[in-house]
């Protein structure tokens, strides 16, 4: 007879992953012998520079390199990230006490919430937003708090509606520009504004910053701005930027004060991370803006298609935005973004993610990855005009 084991009640105030359950769906279909097409996820289809698995390969030949590592990175990597960042956001870091290496930012982002969060504080978190904020802040303890973002404010939260509520107990504000899922970008007098609101009520800034160099031409680390690093600190990670989402390798960068609570935690957590990932990853920072460009000219190409994809869909769609994915509104005839995911996935086995799992404000909303191969985004098309779900 099998134990009947209760589960710990934190679990009650988060759900499994919106992906994990649509990827099983997939899953069944494909074994239906309905070949779906998805271009909902963004999980990079390219590979990193040769450079950067030349370097993983060497480092993981050698014997003397598969010891446990310390939990904050070696210093090499540390410099590393501290060098990308003064080159590429002019932004001047110590390697050695305002660095902190990561197996991956969603790693991060629940450290961060372990770290400072409890019951009886509060956090704000973006709406629609990367659901991660709400699920490791939730599983602290903490009680969420949404702001919400538009289109009519450039998704651009409300500072001064914001300051109309009672912000005593908040203790953390969620901020990412670019913004995912809806492309968005913050400039340097916004990252000023946010600055002035944090100081004024005593709320740490955590920007998450993974997208800055995808169809972007002037990337921006909030911690560029000055005296930000009074208030802020700020996840960055190469899994998009450059294309080594499965490598697990990110940042937090800082002041020392700020850090040295997440290392506490993250040090009760995991047992560093393995040195020839970390020996890559300093190949990869190396990497100049011809990468970068190289990696946008595919992007673009992408992009394009999927405009015409939408158009077909009658959606409308900001040209602007940024990052690896593209976001727009569904058109009138459909109540939701999920009813038109639905009807897409249905009637021509093809998945596209509904706005709506990031948050209320993204209901009306759909997001399609760039993840994917042109004829692939071509094959889509082709599905949708000829109203066919791919089996001939």
């Amino acid at each position: 007879m099998s134990l009947d084991i209760s589960t710990a009640s934190r679990l009650n105030t988060v759900e499994e992953y919106y992906f994990s359950t649509k990827l099983k769906q997939i899953a069944q279909l494909k074994a239906d012998g309905i070949p779906v097409i998805n271009i909902g996820i963004g999980s990079p289809d390219l590979a990193p520079s040769k450079k950067t698995i030349d370097a993983l390969t060497a480092a993981a030949a050698n014997p003397d390199n598969h010891a446990y590592q310390g939990y904050q990175g070696i210093p090499a990597l540390r410099k590393a990230f501290a060098d990308f960042y003064a080159a590429h956001y002019t932004v001047e870091l110590n390697p050695q006490s305002e660095i902190l290496p990561l197996m991956g930012s969603k790693e991060g982002i629940m450290h961060i919430a372990m770290a400072y969060l409890e019951a009886g504080d509060e956090t704000l978190i973006p709406n629609p937003g990367y659901p991660t904020y709400q699920a490791a802040c939730s599983l602290a303890g903490a009680k969420v708090l949404t702001y919400e973002l538009s289109e009519e404010t450039g998704w651009l939260p409300d500072l001064k509606a914001l300051e109309s509520r009672d912000l005593s107990k908040v203790k953390i504000m969620w901020v990412n520009y670019p913004h995912m899922p809806t492309g968005a970008k913050a400039d340097v007098s916004f990252f000023q504004q946010l600055k002035d609101f944090a100081q004024k009520h005593s709320i740490l800034l955590v920007n998450d910053n993974p997208y800055s160099f995808i169809l972007n031409e002037e990337p921006l680390s909030m911690l560029a701005i000055p005296g930000m690093m009074e208030v802020g600190i700020e996840l960055n990670s190469l899994s998009k930027s450059h294309n080594m989402a499965g490598w697990r390798v990110g940042a937090l960068m800082g002041k020392s004060a700020f850090l040295n609570p997440v290392l506490k935690f993250k040090s009760n957590m995991d047992s560093g991370m393995f040195l020839p990932l970390q020996v890559a990853a300093i190949e990869a920072l190396s990497a100049d803006l011809t990468w970068f460009k190289q990696q946008n000219a595919l992007y673009k190409s992408r992009q394009k298609l999927v405009f015409e994809l939408l158009d077909l869909l009658n959606c409308t769609y900001d040209k602007a935005q940024s990052g690896m994915f593209v976001w727009a509104k569904t058109p009138s005839d459909f109540s939701s973004g999920y009813e038109l995911s639905d009807d897409i996935l249905i009637n021509h086995a093809v998945f596209i993610t509904p706005g709506g799992i990031f948050g209320t404000q993204g209901n009306e909303y759909i997001r399609i990855s760039l993840c994917a191969k042109e004829e692939v985004f071509k094959e889509v098309i082709q599905r949708i005009k000829s109203k066919s779900n791919g089996i001939k």
